[in-house]
């Protein structure tokens, strides 16, 4: 009974989606009718129908009722419990009703929390909020149930990915969902302001929240995708341009440049038009890396569907939302007022060139990601890899790190290079001595290592040059999250040039008792025995890494599943201040003569791209809960409260 209970929680959901849809149409035609007041209990009741059936759900994948087809095909009776509870989202249909569930509770939070804005546009934002739904809900109810039952029951289930059987994939795709729908809440007020002339810094200041918590998950995401593929699949990087990875990637760099534009015109009345445009750019690439994921288009550890058809219905679904938004934004963007004007050499200035050159990237990636799909529609296949990634972004990059060198130093409204002259000598003379010691140690480096440690080092001291003058106790809490945020930038680029750089590799055969060199590392291949879990069998070699007197123990396994059957590589990763070593084994040497295949890594500094990641995510908390508590404590006031 609870898997019909869930699916009538989401029939019962989806009419409230639809009565708060036509409630708001209502108001936006001009009438007053009986159905607005219903608006605000319409998403209510919506949300907490949807928790109830993500939550009956999981309890169906925690008991593992094998006669509901989707436990059935993600799960086992012997699978550990945290990997069964994770099956209820490491599948198709769970993922999109995790989607909706967290979509419909936040249009719940936003008519209980939200007085910031008039009530037409609040009403209007939810009234978008539940034509989204709707889509989704259209989705779930007849092309994706998470509920339908399988007859005869099976009596062990077809298990999960042994891929996605990691703690880190348990935790991975909800933060991405969180991300995607927090902009689709962006989404929804931008629209929503649009239809009710209402796009200031009111509506902004509404808005920021939302975009800011998804961006901390998307970035959340993204670190934790990419420290899984690097250690779970043993290939040894930590990104790839898998088009998977870019569909999570589009998103971020949109809301990363929405979250600028949004802060802007929410303290300074500027950047109205631009902002609602990345509002939708933002969501309409979170509606695109869905559709790439669950479309079956790709062939990924990342995605899930393999039905065209469902693919198909998701399409549908991105061209309806985002060409009947750009068509109002058409329509409706002559009657939004211009905001306060600002001179090209100000903090403004430096905001708008950062969202260019974010905007460049993703325009880079989308069209990279996108091309091979359309050109194998149209009968030719091709690949678009690493070499065209690398060498159309990284230039750009480049260049947002001078911008984010520049930009945090420059004051409001107008200013002069020449004020700054002194820290812009410093940062040059940062960058020179930086490139030529990373050029010294290493004069084989490529030009982009280089460049990025050199800026990489100057950005580690400008992040904290806003905090100079300030009495630190008084600073509001937004301006260290910023500080910690772009100091995070900085240790990533740092890890990232330095891993591109100088990471070196061995790939060898040992018999138990030989050893291998890399990097002044010797490591040596003690023992190679067979090793049982909860539902796999490994081979595991035993080695002894030993560098100036110092000894450590790895231990890489090479794991056979069977339920269902798939082999994985089980890195071991030996973590020291300045990088990792990361050893992998793999299967017997074919000669037959005792030896087995083992591939050796060391990366320097790589733990810094995700400690500069945590950093991200940290600065982003940091100012978003500075923001609550500056709401709760006292409502700001703007001068600009009624432009």
């Amino acid at each position: 009974m609870i898997a019909e209970a869930g699916l009538a929680a989401l029939w019962l959901a989806a009419a409230m989606a639809l009565l708060q849809f036509v409630g708001g149409l209502t108001l936006l035609r001009g009438g007053a009718g009986q159905l607005v007041p219903l608006i605000k209990p319409a998403a209510y009741v919506q949300g907490g129908l949807c928790a109830f059936a993500f939550f009956a759900l999981m309890w169906l994948f925690y008991v593992t009722d094998l006669s509901v087809l989707l436990v059935a095909s993600n799960s086992h009776i012997d699978k550990p419990m945290i990997f069964k509870l994770a099956g209820t989202w490491g599948n198709h249909e769970g993922s999109m009703l995790l989607w909706v569930a967290v979509l419909s509770v936040s249009g719940a939070a936003i008519a209980f929390f939200e007085k910031r804005i008039d009530a037409k546009t609040l009403y209007a934002t939810l009234a978008v909020q539940g034509f989204i739904a709707l889509g989704f809900f259209a989705f779930l109810l007849f092309a994706s149930n998470p509920f339908e039952r399988l007859v005869p029951a099976p009596l062990e289930g077809a298990g999960l990915n042994p891929l996605l059987q990691d703690v880190g994939l348990a935790f991975h795709p909800p933060t991405l969902y969180m991300g995607y729908v927090g902009l689709s809440i962006a989404f929804s007020f931008a629209v929503g302001a649009l239809l009710t002339n209402q796009v200031g810094p009111a509506f902004a200041r509404a808005m920021r929240p939302w975009v800011l918590t998804a961006w901390i998950f998307l970035t959340i995401g993204i670190a934790a995708g990419s420290y899984w593929a690097y250690y779970e699949l043993g290939w040894g990087g930590w990104w790839f341009w898998d088009p998977v990875e870019n569909a999570s990637l589009m998103p971020w760099l949109a809301a990363t440049a929405l979250l600028h534009s949004v802060s802007v015109l929410a303290t300074r009345n500027a950047l109205r038009a631009w902002t609602i445009m990345l509002a939708l750019v933002a969501f309409a690439m979170s509606m695109a890396g869905t559709f790439l994921v669950r479309s079956g288009i790709l062939t990924s550890v990342h995605a899930f569907a393999v039905d065209p058809e469902r693919g198909a219905f998701i399409l549908a679904l991105m061209l309806i939302y985002t060409s009947i938004a750009f068509v109002i934004f058409a329509l409706r963007i002559g009657t939004v007022k211009q905001g306060e004007p600002f001179q090209l050499v100000s903090r403004e200035g430096g905001i708008v060139a950062n969202n260019i050159f974010l905007s460049v990237i993703l325009a880079i990636v989308l069209i990279g990601t996108l091309y091979p799909l359309a050109a194998e529609a149209m009968g030719d296949k091709i690949s678009v890899g690493p070499p065209y990634f690398n060498k159309a972004t990284v230039p750009v990059m480049l260049l947002l790190m001078v911008a984010l060198l520049i930009g945090p130093m420059l004051r409001w409204r107008r200013d002069a290079l020449m004020r700054i002259k002194y820290w812009l000598i410093g940062a040059a003379a940062i960058l020179v001595c930086g490139g030529l010691a990373a050029w010294k140690m290493a004069p084989d480096t490529r030009l982009f290592p280089l460049l990025g440690i050199a800026l990489s080092l100057a950005l580690a001291v400008a992040a904290w040059l806003p905090l100079r003058g300030r009495k630190l106790l008084r600073t509001p809490l937004p301006i260290f999250g910023m500080v910690i945020a772009h100091f995070g930038i900085a240790v990533s680029v740092f890890g990232m040039a330095e891993e591109s750089g100088f990471s070196k590799e061995t790939l060898t055969a040992l018999a138990p008792g030989e050893s291998a060199e890399i990097a002044g590392w010797k490591v040596k291949l003690d023992d190679v025995k067979p090793v049982l879990g909860d539902n796999w069998v490994a081979v595991e070699g035993e080695m002894v890494a030993s560098k100036n007197g110092d000894t450590f123990i790895l231990r890489p396994q090479s794991r056979q599943f069977f339920k269902p059957e798939m082999q994985t590589s089980e890195a071991a990763l030996l973590t020291r201040w300045n990088g990792q070593l990361y050893a992998v084994i793999a299967q017997p040497d074919q000669e037959g003569d005792g030896r087995w295949q083992v591939r050796l890594w060391w990366k320097p500094y790589v733990t810094f791209i995700w400690y500069g990641g945590i950093l991200i995510a940290l600065g982003g908390t940091i100012s978003l809960f500075g923001r609550m508590f500056r709401r709760a404590k006292k409502p700001a006031i703007n001068k600009w409260e009624r432009a």
